[in-house]
């Protein structure tokens, strides 16, 4: 399975970098020039729309939608219901980040919303958040990570609750955080790429999150999609801290995680992606 799946992510590197998908987020402000930074390095294009005038009009020339609810007001949640919606009729994929839900009534509520009122190819988040959309009592502390599991008895009970999960909400779960977990409740990848440097860097998984919506039109299927995106990322982040001076920090190790995405080859993933 590792072999077959690192070919077919270096394969959709070079579909993205040839064909330049037009990728439409609806995001947070804190992480907005990271994620558009993000996507062209992969090779795709961003546009950054929120204005419930346009984003109809935007997402149906879009090859993807990126949703994210790290910053919300009544008029951003407008446009991604909006967007969504247009997203659905037009047969676009879907990408869904819902940054700290369960964090305030609020995110949550919004979060819900979404759900109900559209179907989301894949959702990407830490296992907080995902906990959240299952429906279990879960609070999270803003944007914190959290591990997956520790012992081989976590990792199975993970294992099904990741998938039933991806089942119960018709989609392909991307569970980010010491240990990566894919699934779309039929196929499951484990992803052991990263670095525990990443969770200093904010916005890593916003930018991950971009990266799905890059892969999305090119792959052939959500979940080929999501365990290119989480690896290439994952990869990227060990590239980026084996490159960094000794005086160097957070800032840049953002950065180099931008360059590493931007020189991303199919040699590397093939050699250093991790997957079971």
């Amino acid at each position: 399975m590792r072999h077959q799946l690192n070919t077919e992510i270096g394969t959709l590197l070079d579909k993205v970098r040839a064909s330049t998908p037009l990728i439409h987020h609806i995001t947070n402000y804190v992480t907005v020039n990271d994620c558009a930074n993000m996507t062209l390095a992969i090779g795709a294009s961003p546009v950054m729309a929120d204005s419930i005038h346009e984003v109809r009009d935007m997402v149906s020339i879009a090859s993807a939608l990126v949703i994210n609810t790290g910053t919300l007001n009544e008029a951003t949640v407008a446009s991604m219901l909006a967007a969504a919606k247009q997203a659905n009729a037009k047969g676009i994929p879907l990408v869904l980040d819902p940054v700290g839900a369960g964090a305030t009534p609020y995110r949550t509520e919004t979060v819900r919303q979404l759900l109900q009122q559209a179907r989301f190819s894949v959702i990407r988040g830490n296992l907080s958040e995902i906990r959240v959309l299952a429906g279990l009592d879960e609070q999270t502390r803003g944007v914190d990570a959290t591990a997956v599991f520790d012992t081989n008895s976590q990792q199975q009970e993970m294992q099904a609750f990741i998938e039933n999960t991806a089942r119960k909400l018709n989609t392909t779960l991307a569970v980010t955080g010491a240990i990566d977990i894919v699934s779309d409740g039929r196929r499951i990848c484990f992803i052991k790429n990263g670095r525990p440097e990443m969770a200093r860097v904010t916005g890593t998984g916003c930018m991950c999150s971009s990266l799905v919506g890059a892969f999305l039109p090119m792959a052939e299927s959500p979940f080929i999609a999501a365990v290119a995106a989480v690896a290439c990322m994952g990869t990227a982040g060990e590239i980026a801290y084996g490159n960094l001076l000794p005086q160097e920090g957070n800032a840049s190790y953002r950065n180099r995680i931008i360059d590493a995405v931007y020189n991303l080859t199919e040699a590397q993933i093939a050699e250093q992606a991790r997957l079971k």
